[in-house]
């Protein structure tokens, strides 16, 4: 069993302001939540806060129903992987990952007996005499699971553990991660702040911002409806493109939306469930823009494309604007020189609006018959 309940959790040093502001939080056995957001942001601390390594200012921590707060780490039944592989370098590998177990006096026969499992979950069994400099540092991050492995923990802390390996092991180590996490069952709680690796690793993504959760959910849901403007913009590569709206008509079946610095509108299906007021945020992914004619859409002058094999990132400045915009297209569809004129069009069925407070604007969409265009 591995369920975790943070419950109003707060975190300050001294008379400081508060780095954790009141987190609740449900993360149900055996789940792979993961723990996202920029730089600062409290993830890496609100882990500590579980792992016991860090004091808890005000709250609750529950595992399986206790509290932990005044636990030792030791006591807590979670083990941590930090983004340092911290190996003994004169151990070998098999004493590096059975050293816990000695201190905990098992006999040399259980010792042995648990390492050579985790080895072969891990795929390290011939890697067992070596010593951690002759290791990769693939290799020396495997160790250093194997190491939490071998505890059996209730719950796995992961710090940022793959961010000083190169890009290529990275995603081999996201693959096995997550195969590790479908063999064990056990719950797992990854600290990063690379949103692709929250995408691909994470049942549940928790966004931190400021010491405040954001948002949480499956992946796609955070993806495809973000809850704020924060959450769409830092969730997704390239980030969602971000443009500058007011309103300028609204009825039953559309809302019609003027960009700022731009001559056209777009038209959004359905009624808000809101007053709208002030200035808005139009919010639309980058595969759901597309190329036309200059004279179509959104007037813009291709500013670069980066080419990366089986799609292409096309970067374009709309005239008026002060930033460029992106769009993911087809490397057939992506052939085009910086400077070129476009025209770019709208997918108004997959964009967000967000308020004058940066919240997602729910629609009521029109019946399905309604035929509403997205630029006009």
């Amino acid at each position: 069993m591995g369920e975790l309940v943070l419950r109003n959790v707060v975190k300050t040093y001294g008379e400081g302001p508060q780095i954790i502001q009141g987190i609740d939080l449900h993360i149900p056995d055996g789940q792979f939540t993961v723990f996202v957001g920029p730089s600062g942001c409290g993830k890496s601390t609100m882990l500590r806060m579980i792992a016991g390594l860090e004091e808890v200012s005000g709250g609750d921590i529950l595992i399986d129903g206790v509290r932990v707060n005044d636990l030792q780490p030791v006591d807590r039944g979670v083990s941590m992987v930090f983004q340092s592989y911290a190996l003994y370098p004169h151990m070998t590998v098999a004493e590096n990952m059975g050293f816990s177990l000695k201190l905990s006096g098992k006999s040399k026969r259980e010792v042995r007996e648990i390492v050579g499992r985790a080895a072969e979950i891990l795929q390290i069994t011939h890697l067992l005499e070596r010593k951690p400099k002759a290791l990769s540092g693939g290799q020396r991050q495997r160790v250093a699971i194997g190491r939490a492995i071998v505890r059996k923990p209730r719950v796995f802390l992961f710090d940022e553990p793959l961010s000083n390996l190169d890009a290529a092991l990275r995603v081999q180590m996201r693959i096995e991660l997550a195969k590790l996490h479908r063999e064990l069952g056990t719950t797992m709680i990854y600290v990063t702040h690379d949103q692709v690796e929250a995408m691909t690793l994470g049942e549940q993504i928790v966004v931190f911002n400021k010491g405040n959760i954001e948002q949480r959910g499956a992946p796609l849901d955070l993806y495809d409806r973000p809850a704020n403007r924060f959450v769409g913009g830092f969730i997704g590569s390239p980030q969602m493109n971000m443009l500058s709206a007011t309103v300028v008509s609204q009825n039953g079946a559309q809302t019609v939306l003027a960009l700022a610095g731009a001559s056209h509108r777009v038209a959004l299906p359905g009624r808000p469930d809101r007053a709208l007021n002030g200035e808005l945020t139009l919010g639309v992914r980058a595969e759901h823009l597309s190329i036309g004619l200059a004279d179509e859409g959104i007037a813009a002058r291709v500013e670069l494309v980066e080419h990366l094999g089986d799609v292409s990132i096309l970067h374009a400045r709309p005239d008026g604007m002060v930033h460029a915009i992106s769009l993911k297209l087809d490397k057939k569809d992506a052939q085009y020189e910086p400077g070129a004129r476009v025209g770019i069009k709208v997918a108004s069925s997959a964009v967000t609006l967000f308020d004058a407070k940066g919240a997602a604007v729910a629609f009521e969409r029109p019946q399905v018959g309604e035929n509403v265009q997205a630029v006009v």
